[in-house]
């Protein structure tokens, strides 16, 4: 079989940049660097080519399903599977922004959520025995559930939520959103921490269904907050730089093989959080 490969979505800048640089440096096999612009993507590429690293580009745009089938089909095709996949990509409105709620909710989670579940749903099935894989999510996360009603953070919190309760309750967020009705049914006014507090339950029931369907194959998958980062979506107020910002998510990328855990964990400075 070809070598390793690891692929990282959205990572031709910011965060997902510096976690391709450190995997680029750490990692045995093929990196991958995605974006959705070509050029863009080229480019990254070619700036960690003159650090003397290498990255090699593929075309990925997790709103697009075509986009991510055919990624999927090429990583089958050429590699037998994926090793490692970090999926980074995401958006964030600016405080600022008079953008109505109704909108950013849509948006937010079609990129954040539905998005981020069709990558999964592509590419859950390609990962190899030993497999890593973690969702960059975000301590709003765990912010905006404790903010959920408590019928909403039962159901969060729960043992037995499944795919498709989570995705009704991300659509009826957005759907309440568009009506001004959030607040009434127990959501807070956050679409981006809607967002990754969807992203990080759908990790914890995709490591059950992996754990339950895989049991022997040693694959790890986890949510993880990189931190404050000094990124285009966080601003320059931030504390860490975006290849400090890089540590979590890569530690948790190259666990060593045998280990048992953390899996199905949101994690941050490489710590298990609470949920």
């Amino acid at each position: 079989m070809s070598a390793k490969v690891a692929v990282v979505t959205g990572s031709n800048k910011g965060i997902g940049l510096a976690i391709v640089r450190a995997l680029c440096k750490q990692f045995q096999g093929d990196v991958y660097l995605t974006a959705r612009d070509v050029g863009r993507g080229q480019a990254a590429v070619e700036s960690l080519a003159s650090e003397g690293l290498k990255a090699i580009f593929h075309q990925l745009d997790i709103n697009n399903l075509n986009s991510i089938t055919t990624a999927a089909a090429f990583f089958k095709e050429k590699y037998g599977g994926v090793d490692i996949l970090i999926h980074n990509a995401g958006i964030a409105f600016k405080v600022a922004d008079t953008t109505p709620l109704a909108v950013q909710a849509e948006l937010t989670l079609e990129t954040n959520f539905f998005a981020a579940r069709d990558v999964l749903t592509h590419f859950l099935p390609l990962i190899k025995r030993g497999g890593r894989v973690v969702n960059i999510s975000s301590f709003v996360g765990p912010r905006t559930l404790n903010k959920c009603s408590p019928e909403l953070q039962q159901r969060f919190r729960s043992e037995d939520i499944t795919e498709d309760e989570l995705v009704a309750l991300m659509q009826r967020f957005v759907e309440k959103a568009k009506k001004g009705e959030h607040k009434q049914d127990g959501w807070p006014e956050t679409p981006y921490g809607v967002s990754k507090l969807g992203l990080t339950t759908l990790s914890m029931i995709l490591a059950r269904r992996l754990s339950k369907e895989r049991p022997n194959d040693g694959i790890l998958l986890n949510a993880c907050c990189p931190g404050w980062v000094r990124t285009d979506m966080a601003g320059e107020a931030a504390e860490k730089s975006p290849d400090e910002g890089a540590v979590t998510p890569v530690y948790l990328a190259l666990l060593p093989p045998k280990i048992t855990k953390p899996h199905g964990k949101f994690v941050s400075d490489k710590e298990v959080q609470p949920w």
